[in-house]
């Protein structure tokens, strides 16, 4: 969607602070011994009382309330019985819709003891999003969103997922345009004023190939190596854009 009134951003807004509020208390509530579904409760708890609802369920029929997503797991992980354990890098992505609007974002959760490498990891997924925002301009086309997150992921050694991305979002969880991780000759939509997507670099330390596993859900690095997931919804505006699922 592109926003055309006031009243559009005033309520993308609302919903992205939900999105914002929720991750960090999960985040803050990552710990060894925690299971997966403790920390989608969290997040249920807080829509609920906020006049939210998770999106995924609704739209996809997403066995969980918030995607949770551990160590080689890359996205869409299904909440449940699994305990953190030390040293775990945890992706937690919540997508939630208030008032007919949808508000994205993920964050990457390193559980002490680090090692360098999930630190470096989950450092270069957001450090290629704030690169990837310096080229969220209007006249720009959505590749080079791509070139950007690419050139920052490869610069520190690790690997773009080609297969996921971000994409458009509003009034549902995704709409166009599509806003791939590299620069993908095809990715030639423009962006404009108003329009509203997520950035969201989605990475892995040796490989950029996926599997799917039996759950039809869980995507997961062929060689299971390490993932890592930073997102943001943001609004395409004359400036700076607008980030909207940060407080």
């Amino acid at each position: 969607m592109s926003i055309t009134t006031a009243e559009q951003l005033e309520k993308l807004r609302a919903c992205g602070l939900i999105v914002a509020k929720a991750l960090r208390a999960m985040s803050a509530a990552v710990r060894p011994g925690i299971t997966t579904a403790d920390l989608s409760a969290i997040a249920t708890r807080i829509l609920a009382e906020n006049g939210a609802q998770s999106s995924p369920p609704l739209v996809y029929n997403f066995p969980g309330d918030v995607c949770i997503s551990v160590n080689d797991e890359v996205v869409h992980g299904i909440p449940g019985p699994r305990s953190i354990q030390p040293g775990d890098l945890v992706k937690l992505d919540l997508t939630a819709v208030k008032d007919g609007y949808h508000t994205d974002s993920a964050i990457t959760v390193q559980v002490p003891p680090t090692q360098e490498e999930p630190r470096e990891l989950a450092r270069c997924a957001e450090r290629a999003f704030r690169q990837a925002l310096a080229a969220a301009r209007p006249g720009n086309r959505t590749r080079d969103i791509g070139r950007a997150v690419e050139r920052e992921v490869r610069r520190r050694g690790f690997h773009v997922v080609r297969e996921l991305g971000g994409h458009g979002v509003g009034r549902t969880i995704h709409e166009e345009p599509r806003v791939p991780n590299y620069a993908d000759p095809s990715a030639r939509d423009i962006l404009t004023e108003g329009l509203v997507i997520t950035i969201e670099p989605i990475i892995a330390a040796t490989t950029g190939r996926v599997s799917l596993d039996r759950d039809g859900w869980t995507v997961r690095t062929a060689d299971r190596s390490l993932s890592a997931h930073y997102e943001h919804t943001i609004v395409i505006t004359k400036r700076e854009p607008i980030l909207l699922t940060a407080s």
